[in-house]
């Protein structure tokens, strides 16, 4: 067996000019243990060096591309350098390598219009996975309520209760006064503008439709969204990095059945409740603005709703309500299951969780505007 002889270089110096002469195998395995001390050899050499490989026992491609990175880095520091005592063999590859990294170019800027169609052909497809994704994590969603109207033993009652406390009861004063200041503001904007043109007797009939319709329930699902679907997202996600979801697992619980459904049941039972609730506040905050700006009391908003009220903009708003929550529960428990673990990822998906739930409202929200003109009601 042939031991290779380590690589190493001896610098012989006077003040016009630097010798240096190479020794021992320079290949890729043994660079290591000489190339960084080969490389700064050249800032205390002279004006003139001359490396000598005329001793180098075996020479490879990236012995030779060293040797050249030596050679550039002495003409960028003002000094002449050549190379000596080459067999042709390792002239020819000294050569080569000279050659072909000069035919390196750098690689030319792609136009601003092509990276714009590549980032968002590239966030479109990416979308699209995680979209189905998605669908496929509500298909076992699905699967698992099945499973437990079967076998109603394996549903977790006591989780149930207390997520319906956690996502209802604790979020009605956020919604009730957001609901209400909301009302406030429509009633106010409505009545500086249709007093105008001597409507304002319809503030009422504004505020009732915008109320009833859309931003009652449209409100309450972003809020739910941003309160409790980054809580799901966090609280999973928490539970992912401890370790507790294998725990599970190993112990034979579906992490679905455990976590999951209590979840996204909570969410159906008490997104329409908080939804009604969000409706009332805010008729009642446009009821006080009107009162306020109109002098019109409060007997004379409930006759006028009463006269101009129609159920179904009541019904179009709660109907929506089961959709927001089964979209916001999923989402906010697909991307809790997405966390590898670390605190940096837990915070990452919990703000994705929150976009991709109110992107997701206001696109259901607005397919059930379409749905409903087409249905004339």
């Amino acid at each position: 067996m042939t031991t290779q002889q380590a690589p190493s270089f001896e610098v012989q110096s006077t003040p016009e000019e630097t010798s240096i002469f190479l020794a021992g195998t320079w290949t890729t395995l043994h660079l290591d243990s000489v190339e960084r001390l080969f490389m700064d050899s050249v800032l205390n050499a002279a004006r003139s060096i001359v490396v000598d490989i005329a001793n180098i026992a075996r020479l490879d491609t990236n012995g030779a591309w060293l040797i050249e990175q030596y050679r550039r880095k002495a003409v960028t520091e003002g000094k002449q350098c050549s190379i000596s005592g080459a067999e042709e063999k390792n002239q020819i590859l000294l050569t080569t390598v000279e050659k072909r990294t000069k035919d390196i170019e750098a690689p030319k800027p792609v136009p601003f219009y092509i990276s714009i169609f590549n980032d968002t052909g590239r966030n479109f497809i990416e979308q699209c996975k995680i979209t189905l994704n998605i669908i496929g994590f509500l298909g076992e969603v699905v699967t698992a309520l099945l499973r437990s109207s079967i076998r109603p033993r394996r549903f977790r009652t006591t989780a149930l209760f207390y997520h319906l406390e956690h996502v209802g009861l604790r979020g009605i004063p956020i919604i009730a006064l957001l609901s209400f200041l909301i009302g406030m503001v429509l009633a106010y904007m409505g009545a500086q503008q249709l007093q105008k043109f001597g409507a304002q007797v319809f503030v009422i009939q504004l505020v009732q439709i915008s109320v009833l319709r859309e931003l009652g329930i449209l409100l309450t699902a972003i809020v739910i969204a941003g309160r409790s679907g980054s809580a799901f997202t966090a609280q999973i996600g928490a539970m992912i990095s401890n370790e507790e979801i294998y725990a599970m697992k190993t112990s034979g619980l579906d992490p679905v059945d455990t976590l999951v459904l209590p979840r996204v049941l909570a969410l159906l039972i008490m997104l329409p409740i908080l939804g009604f609730i969000a409706d009332m506040m805010g008729l009642l905050g446009g009821a006080l603005m009107v009162w306020q700006s109109l002098d019109i009391g409060l007997h004379g908003f409930i006759i006028r709703l009463h006269e101009t009220l129609n159920i179904w903009d009541f019904y179009v708003g709660i109907i929506k309500a089961p959709f927001f929550a089964i979209v916001i529960a999923t989402i906010g428990c697909f991307q809790g299951m997405q966390v590898t673990g670390s605190a940096e990822s837990v915070g990452r998906l919990t703000t994705t969780s929150v976009i991709e739930s109110i992107f997701a409202v206001i696109v259901i929200d607005a397919g059930f505007a379409i749905f409903f003109a087409n249905m004339g009601i």
